[in-house]
């Protein structure tokens, strides 16, 4: 007989003694003030920019791929300038979630394109808040201009206090099922306002195509599509463009192309791409380039993200994947 063992139970799991470490750390992050927490963010994506890893690899050759036209040095220049917005990004989502909602609101110093909001008599309106600047305030910001059903991805960590945030200024969260589908259609045929963040990556086989974003095969909803053709609302873009460090944020609101409620689903995603595209940029260090949006791939299609991580070697990965992606007929110029 197998001899008891003497080992130990740990006294905490490390899930929860990271969780409880990462509630405390947003606590103190929303006590300082703002401009503070953007240097501090600036720092960190500062010191990810200095050494290689994959976020900055993945940071290059998103921007190689999607802005050719900047070649490597200042494709390198952006790349280091995003990932210090990106520092600022997760930095600054503990003052965004915690902070009261009307202190938070108060941060917008400008808008433009605001009456895109305006809603017609029984009629919805299809937000798309993309991953750029700080899409958390844009969230919010749509919340408090009437009823709002955002469409929610569960998470595995923190989930009550994503839903409490995003919540606290009236939203209603919609799941990613058939039944937070449901929710969305129901909110647009009582005339509210339904938001979704239009540029990840579908993990589904179904309902999604490969459409060009900035000429390049992506895989792409199309449930934006299917919500403005069920129900005849219309389709616009808001984001929230970070100002500086502590200076506020500008609302920018853009109408979608027409397309996006085309019969053709090949053309309607395409067309969001396009629309997302125009709102990268505005403010293109803002976007969140290091996200792997290019990790599911057409037959035939290279790997995107693998290699080796300094820059020279990342350089000529973009150059060999252009490469690729033409003779293979995918390649096209920017958009």
């Amino acid at each position: 007989m197998a001899a008891p063992s003497t080992e130990r139970p740990p006294l905490i799991d490390k899930t929860i003694l990271l969780e409880r470490t990462t509630r405390a750390l947003m606590r103190l992050l929303a006590r300082l003030p703002l401009p503070l927490v953007h240097r501090l963010g600036s720092a960190i994506g500062t010191l990810v920019a200095l050494f290689p890893n994959r976020q900055r690899r993945n940071t290059l050759i998103n921007i190689g791929l999607c802005l050719p036209e900047l070649g490597q040095d200042n494709a390198t220049v952006l790349r280091n300038r995003c990932l210090r917005e990106f520092g600022k990004t997760y930095a600054e989502i503990a003052h965004l979630w915690l902070r009261p909602s009307e202190d938070v609101l108060s941060l917008v110093r400008e808008t433009s394109g605001t009456e895109l909001l305006e809603r017609q008599p029984g009629s919805g309106l299809i937000v798309l808040s993309p991953h750029l600047g700080a899409w958390e305030l844009a969230g919010l910001y749509l919340a408090a201009q009437g009823p709002t059903a955002i469409f929610y991805k569960p998470q595995k960590y923190l989930d009550d206090l994503i839903l409490a945030a995003r919540k606290r200024s009236g939203a209603t969260l919609a799941p990613i099922t058939a039944r937070g589908i449901r929710v969305l259609v129901q909110a647009l045929e009582r005339g509210e306002y339904v938001g979704i963040l239009p540029d990840q990556a579908p993990r589904a086989d179904k309902g999604a195509v490969f459409a060009p974003f900035f000429g390049i095969p992506a895989y792409t909803m199309l449930l934006v599509n299917r919500l403005s053709r069920k129900t005849g609302a219309p389709v616009v873009f808001l984001f929230a463009e970070r100002l500086g460090p502590g200076l506020g944020y500008r609302i920018h609101c853009r109408k979608a192309p027409e397309a996006v409620a085309s019969d053709r689903d090949e053309f309607a995603a395409a067309a969001l791409n396009q629309g997302i595209a125009e709102c990268v940029r505005t403010c293109p260090e803002q976007y969140l380039w290091p996200y792997r949006r290019f990790r599911e791939r057409l037959e035939g299609m290279p790997k995107f993200y693998d290699g080796k991580l300094s820059d020279n070697a990342v350089w000529e990965q973009v150059t060999h994947l252009k490469a690729q992606l033409a003779a293979c007929g995918k390649f096209e110029s920017a958009s």
